[in-house]
């Protein structure tokens, strides 16, 4: 297959060229493609005519877009509609990555990939509108949702986390907060297996187990080979922040399951990996 991935400088989009390695694939960052311009979109899958489009594309600071919900409904909005209406044209199969913010984390349970939505915040407005836009003009489509990522491009929560207990900095992490912490490399084996056998429609995919962030916080700090007991408790209420989170982002790989395929190993597994490539900051 021919494959274009946008947003190919991030967390997910830098692990799948290594996923398609027997298939051409076409990464792109945003500096080489920004989804926002319908020109630019529209002229690159033009001249490409992919088999399949990987959406990785989106801007992902929660508190960012709370203050510039503009820039947010312009990236994480227009551009999937971008995307999908061009890979219409093009012949080709849409994937995108959307998120657990997509709900109101109100539910008592999991959430499966037919609840009903009902984001809180601008951020998780955005990629709702997003996979509106994909389910409206793209014809054959697969949208991801996914949640609390972490993985070796950026500095993600683990990251923050042990770059503060390295520097002896105190810690508070709030406990009231669950969802499911997924590793890039394995959500991205994922996404390419879902893009190569063109498997439509929406499917929640994360590592397994749910935890709370306080949770990933101690067992990170532990195999780091500090005591976890140095991570403090700390609730939402009292760690307010612009945006809103859901109390609840745990979400059901049902569809995965229901299709014949593997889901992924516990987020814990995950992260020994996750750890082991790291270097502590002073290294760094």
């Amino acid at each position: 297959m021919r494959v274009l991935v946008t947003g190919a400088g991030g967390r997910v989009g830098s692990e799948l060229g290594s996923r398609l390695a027997h298939h051409e694939v076409h990464a792109l960052t945003r500096a080489e493609l920004d989804v926002a311009d319908r020109d630019a979109v529209s002229s690159v899958v033009g001249e490409l005519q992919p088999d399949a489009v990987i959406s990785c594309a989106a801007w992902t600071d929660v508190d960012g877009c709370e203050f510039d919900p503009e820039r947010a409904m312009t990236v994480n909005a227009l551009g999937p509609r971008h995307l999908a209406v061009a890979a219409a044209r093009a012949g080709a199969h849409l994937v995108h990555l959307s998120t657990d913010y997509v709900f109101p984390g109100d539910k008592d349970g999991p959430y499966h990939e037919w609840d009903d939505t009902g984001p809180l915040s601008v951020y998780g407005r955005s990629k709702l509108g997003g996979e509106i836009e994909i389910a409206r003009h793209a014809t054959s489509w697969t949208v991801v949702r996914t949640s609390w990522v972490f993985g070796h491009v950026g500095r993600d929560f683990v990251d923050a986390i042990l770059e503060r207990a390295e520097s002896g900095e105190s810690l508070a992490v709030v406990t009231d907060q669950w969802g499911c912490p997924t590793y890039a490399p394995d959500l991205a084996a994922t996404v390419a297996r879902l893009t190569v056998g063109r498997h439509q429609g929406i499917f929640h995919v994360t590592n397994a187990e749910p935890c709370t962030w306080w949770d990933l916080a101690c067992h990170a700090v532990g195999l780091a080979g500090m005591d976890p007991g140095i991570v403090g408790q700390t609730t939402t209420a009292d760690f307010p922040r612009p945006a809103r989170r859901p109390a609840n982002s745990v979400l059901a790989n049902t569809a995965l399951a229901g299709s014949g395929i593997p889901l992924l190993r516990p987020w814990r597994e995950a992260l020994v990996d996750k750890v082991a490539r790291r270097q502590p900051a002073a290294q760094q």
